[in-house]
């Protein structure tokens, strides 16, 4: 374990005015975004795609690492470039996803829980030499009639904290992503209650494990009320997420990057820049968004050559909206003067 290296990465990662981009998702998930309008899922169409990401002039200034698919990491882009040296030239980290997915909960109905810990030492290590210096490993936790349970809370926080410290055992930065969904028709209080379990659970575990905190970057989802309840102003979801993770949170964690997690574009920027304009919190808050950053680029582009510069144009400007949002010096005008 490189102590020294894990807490540059990390600090890198979560630098002030830049955030991740997560271009991550699995085969599956990248064809049904594909199939929806019309781009055939194959392996070239998928490196194009996250090509027109990493080749976006400027993307430096906004973008401070990539989560990246097993397949993203090993592909080369249009000149021979592997990805992680591409990446690297720019000055951002390459990261890696490497769980295998959430999976029913044997005994609990309607939960999950998240695989890959066999074998994942090996393949750390391999990752390592292909140059990734961060992973993400993504829980699940649901909301609904008598769950989240305690044995979903806690078997989702100790693979968390395994997985973090086998990342750390081979100099790599964890990023620990406790997810609770936005599914369900629960009110802000029953998200910010079970919001506070899980990370309360998962930092236990991140301790029983020796996890060094400042080698680690947390990746949670907001304060927000379920997508069937009545939604809550932008500045409600600010301070019920900052004072959330000020009751769970250690100081020594050098930075906060959340998730979007289904949000609307423009709503994910909204509540990270109103969380930045409240300031007075001990951690770096950005953004790793995957959806909140691709979805119109994606659109955009349609699986056509032609429209790849509008589509990085697009991605570009939602990555300054985001940059501007963790620095809190995001407004409307600049969603006004994008369309």
């Amino acid at each position: 374990m490189d102590k020294n290296l894990l807490k540059e990465t990390a600090q890198k990662m979560v630098a002030r005015g830049k955030g991740i981009l997560a271009a991550d998702e699995s085969h599956p998930t990248c064809g049904k975004r594909f199939e929806a309008l019309g781009i055939e899922n194959t392996s070239e169409n998928r490196r194009i795609y996250r090509q027109m990401f990493f080749n976006s002039p400027d993307v430096e200034k906004y973008i401070s690492g990539v989560i990246l698919f097993d397949e993203t990491l090993r592909q080369s882009d249009d000149a021979g470039v592997p990805f992680p040296e591409n990446l690297n030239a720019k000055g951002l980290v390459p990261g890696i996803k490497v769980d295998t997915g959430a999976k029913d909960l044997a005994g609990f109905p309607g939960e999950k829980v998240t695989e890959g810990l066999d074998g994942l030492r090996d393949r750390l290590a391999e990752y390592f030499e292909l140059g990734a210096r961060f992973a993400k490993w993504r829980a699940v936790i649901t909301i609904g009639d008598g769950i989240p349970s305690e044995g979903c809370y806690m078997a989702n926080a100790h693979a968390l904290a395994r997985y973090a410290r086998l990342c750390q055992e081979a100099s790599i930065v964890p990023i620990v992503e406790p997810e609770v969904l936005m599914d369900g028709d629960h009110d802000i209080d029953v998200c910010d209650r079970v919001t506070t379990n899980a990370l309360h659970l998962t930092f236990r575990q991140l301790e029983e494990q020796d996890v060094m905190l400042e080698g680690i970057v947390l990746k949670p989802s907001m304060i927000i009320p379920g997508t069937g309840a009545a939604a809550a102003g932008r500045d409600v979801v600010a301070s019920r997420t900052v004072d959330c993770l000020k009751r769970t949170v250690p100081d020594a964690v050098p930075g906060i990057a959340f998730l979007s997690g289904g949000q609307s574009d423009e709503d994910a920027t909204g509540h990270l820049d109103a969380m930045n304009k409240l300031g007075g919190h001990p951690w770096n808050l950005t953004f790793s968004y995957g959806r909140a950053l691709q979805a119109t680029a994606m659109k955009t582009w349609a699986g056509k050559a032609e429209n790849l510069a509008a589509a990085s144009a697009a991605f570009m400007q939602r990555a300054r909206s985001n940059a501007a949002a963790s620095t809190g010096e995001w407004d409307q005008t600049l969603e006004q003067s994008a369309s």
